[in-house]
């Protein structure tokens, strides 16, 4: 019997699955050894059974509603009734009936949206190596599924093949982290070149293992393990969490992690009842009043004289005073609230808006502050390249044909041509290098092939293009182009057929506008896979591949991303890295202008990045490949081992040249903030831009405004520096505050209540070069503090 009741609870109540690394067999459920939770998704507040109770104690956790509770209590024992029974019961019944009518209400609308979420249906690869269709709620931890183009992603799924030959899809995960960017996804690669993927599920003997980290709350970073043939790891860029839309093709998946294991629901609070300002004051209120009418109670009892039922008159004086309360206040309050989330819903100025909660609409107009990032809020996400900088040298889109020139000028004189063999492509590139290294045509070439390069854009083709370029292909590089679809062989039938127009996709504006900007002078990408890269000189149709060797994709943390590529004319290997600033200046090779430039072009409110570049030998390269791909099988501190090796190479780097990429401003956000300003409400701007990039944008979408007065504060180390400044800014009443991310954390750490409280008070406040972990800490402050004031 013992057996039978541990069997039971390791089955139903084990909950090592949140704390232990998985081993799951694609498409074999049936082996799993721990029962994982059902992929359901339910966001309700109440069951039919938990409804009543907790309702309930939801209301009389309110003292205004448990004060009428206990004053109709005393109703009930003759010797305390003053009037009729209904007089204290109705307007408590009819207040708490309206309350939990509400939430019903509300999480009756919370269950039909998880039914309809738990209902979707998807295709499942069996285990005879057919499909079926099943709904969301039935999916398994190693179920094998095919997700379509705009589908949601039912589980945490690892991706193992894709509709496109290369491995790549793009998702989009506004739902998850709220960025409108589509991010690049791709397949592992042991599983992408099977010609039947099928073969995982039906040939049992053929058991292919993943290994993976335990469920956790960070959507930016995966490790684990798949296990075949050989080992290869697996990252973030090979998973889909729930919750994301397939933006392209069409994705076949391993499921990993279900249900409350999945990135989606852990990072997603659970439904609470919200208590408004307006329900605190009143709460509030009623103590007072309650204590009031307590004291006036008990000295009329004194008054009277202390003797005999002395407590009958005190109860029956208390109930007397109870009218001092009015709970017809609490009856028009919840009426209102249920009439103010009706109007704002049939609002046509407003159209699509939706009340999830009726609680606290009244909350929209007791905004005091807003907190805002740059980029996506304040301005439209979408970048405009504007200027690239060659130490004194300054070139813009208006240098086109300037830059065009150039370009073709050096591969002219190189002598690079599509018909030349290997020989004389490596003898007129070392001549490139001995003649021109150091003229201008040569540092123009080398950063804007730099910028071509060094990206995670991919060009993407319309259905026509798609087609055509499908029945074209006879290798691994597409022969197609945004002009024309001529090649380095000069085939006459290739030069007959129709333009070919493609589009660029990346995870990041930035990246897109120098792309499009290096297309526009001359140097277009056309084509990307995993491990290719095509790129043509417009002027003469030269087509130039290179081989992808590695990708460093660009993190918060590091602010930086590499590619190293070979180039297949030359064989030579090069290690492109492109950052901020703050962070390359470190890495490259001694200058006096790149601080200096860097700063100027901010202060015009451009965006900008820093391009450098590295030779690397055959030798030198192979020992990085050695340790790079012995830290990436590590499944501890991954991460850091991967890192420590990448920064090997991040080192005496050769500077190229410094991007500057203009964010337009949304439209009417002048006047939008111009009205909030009016309005009494004070404005924050957290971002991770440069400070003089940030106070640009702050000046001119009017968020500073003009006659206000702006403190910096930028640099401080010590405790002394820090009273000093802060001191300061004390001192210039209604000044605007402008502070960096390292600069406020030393301040927080010796003065965090002088600090805050004194920036409250400030118009607005820009923080710049600031985490996201900083914002956080920042907005939990701010309640902190404001809910002293």
């Amino acid at each position: 019997m013992s057996k039978l009741y541990s069997s039971i609870i390791a089955k139903y109540f084990d909950k090592s699955h949140k704390t232990r690394p998985r081993d799951v067999i694609i498409g074999r459920p049936d082996l799993n050894t721990i029962r994982y939770p059902k992929n359901v998704i339910r966001n309700q507040k109440y069951s039919i059974i938990t409804f009543i109770p907790l309702c309930l104690y939801e209301q009389f956790s309110v003292f205004l509603n448990l004060y009428f509770l206990i004053i109709g209590l005393t109703q009930v024992i003759p010797m305390f009734r003053v009037g009729y029974f209904s007089i204290y019961w109705t307007p408590l019944a009819f207040v708490v009936f309206v309350s939990m009518l509400r939430e019903g209400y509300e999480d009756i609308k919370r269950a039909y949206r998880d039914k309809e979420i738990n209902s979707q249906r998807y295709t499942l690869l069996t285990e005879n190596g057919r499909t079926e269709e099943i709904l969301s709620s039935e999916i398994e931890v190693s179920d094998v599924i095919i997700v379509k183009k705009n589908q949601r992603v039912p589980a945490d799924v690892l991706i193992l093949q894709t509709l496109d030959k290369s491995g790549t899809c793009f998702i989009r995960t506004d739902q998850l982290d709220g960025e409108t960017d589509w991010k690049l996804r791709i397949a592992t690669p042991m599983t992408q070149s099977l010609e039947d993927i099928s073969i995982l599920t039906s040939d049992k003997s053929q058991k292919v293992k993943i290994h993976s980290e335990p469920p956790c709350l960070n959507i930016h970073e995966f490790n684990g393990v798949i296990s075949w043939k050989s080992d290869a790891p697996l990252s973030v860029e090979n998973m889909l969490w729930s919750g994301t839309v397939i933006a392209t093709g069409e994705v076949i998946g391993c499921v990993i992690y279900t249900g409350t294991d999945t990135r989606m629901v852990m990072n997603t609070n659970k439904p609470r009842y919200k208590f408004g300002l307006v329900d605190k004051e009143i709460n509030r209120l009623t103590k007072l009043l309650f204590v009031a009418s307590f004291v006036l109670s008990m000295l009329l009892v004194i008054l009277k004289g202390v003797d005999g039922l002395w407590y009958r008159y005190f109860v029956r004086f208390l109930l007397i005073f109870s009218y001092m309360i009015p709970i017809s206040l609490r009856v028009n309050l919840d009426l209102g609230k249920l009439a103010y989330s009706w109007f704002i819903q049939q609002d046509k100025n407003i159209p699509g808006s939706v009340v999830r909660t009726s609680t606290i609409p009244e909350e929209l107009g007791r905004i005091g502050y807003i907190l805002t990032d740059k980029t996506g809020t304040l301005t439209q996400n979408v970048m405009v390249f504007k200027r690239l900088k060659l130490g004194a040298v300054s070139y813009t889109i208006e240098n086109k044909t300037k830059i065009s020139n150039l370009l073709e000028e050096v591969y002219k004189k190189s002598g690079i041509a599509a018909n030349e063999s290997q020989e004389s492509l490596v003898t007129s590139t070392s001549t490139k290098r001995s003649i021109g290294k150091n003229t201008e045509a040569m540092k123009v070439t080398e950063a804007i092939k730099a910028l071509a390069l060094c990206h995670n854009v991919t060009p993407v083709l319309n259905d026509s293009a798609e087609i055509m370029n499908e029945f074209l292909s006879t290798s691994d590089t597409p022969k197609t182009s945004v002009t024309s679809l001529n090649t380095t062989t000069g085939s006459d039938v290739l030069e007959l057929l129709p333009v070919i127009a493609i589009s660029y996709q990346a995870s990041s504006p930035d990246e897109i506008a120098i792309v499009d900007w290096t297309e526009q002078i001359g140097l277009t990408l056309i084509h990307r896979s995993l491990k290719s890269m095509t790129l043509k000189l417009n002027s003469t149709e030269q087509l130039f591949d290179y081989e992808i060797l590695q990708l460093f994709p660009f993190t918060p943390e590091t602010k930086r991303m590499g590619i190293i590529v070979r180039d297949e004319n030359t064989n030579e290997i090069i290690f492109y890295l492109k950052g901020a600033d703050t962070v390359m200046q470190n890495l490259v090779q001694y200058n006096d202008w790149l601080q200096e430039e860097s700063a100027n072009m901010a202060r015009e409110g451009l965006r900008t990045l820093v391009i450098a570049k590295k030779q690397l030998t055959q030798e030198k390269y192979q020992a990085f490949e050695q340790n790079i791909t012995k830290a990436r099988l590590q499944t501890i501190n991954r991460s850091r081992c991967v890192r420590e090796v990448i920064e090997t190479l991040e080192c005496d780097m050769e500077l190229l040249g410094v991007t500057g990429v203009e964010d337009k401003l949304q439209l009417d956000v002048r006047q939008t903030l111009e009205s909030l300003h009016n309005g009494g409400i004070k404005i924050w701007m957290l971002t991770g831009d440069k400070l003089e990039t940030a106070t640009c944008i702050a000046k001119s979408s009017k968020l500073i405004r003009r006659n206000d007065d702006i403190y910096i504060i930028q640099q401080v180390a010590t405790r002394e520096e820090c009273l000093q400044e802060l001191n300061i800014f004390k001192r210039k009443i209604g000044a605007c505050l402008v502070i960096t991310g390292d600069a406020l954390q030393i301040c927080l750490s010796f003065y965090e209540k002088d600090l805050m409280e004194s920036i409250i008070e400030s118009p607005s406040v820009v923080v710049c070069r600031c985490s996201p972990t900083q914002k956080a800490i920042v907005v939990d402050l701010l309640k902190k503090y404001r809910n002293k004031k």
